[in-house]
């Protein structure tokens, strides 16, 4: 199960995007969060990605 957040960021000419997803820890079954930040593009692949 994955919560899909995205917030864009501009610095200076490159556009970045902050990605944040939520991941079940197969040990204790919590949940935490990972967030990256990236380009625009590269989002939908890394939330697909396990």
């Amino acid at each position: 199960m994955a919560k899909k957040t995205v917030a864009t960021l501009q610095s200076n000419s490159k556009r970045l995007t902050k990605a944040v997803k939520m991941v079940k820890s197969p040990k204790s079954g919590a949940y935490t969060f990972v967030e990256a930040v990236m380009a625009p593009e590269a989002v939908n692949d890394w939330l697909s990605k396990k």
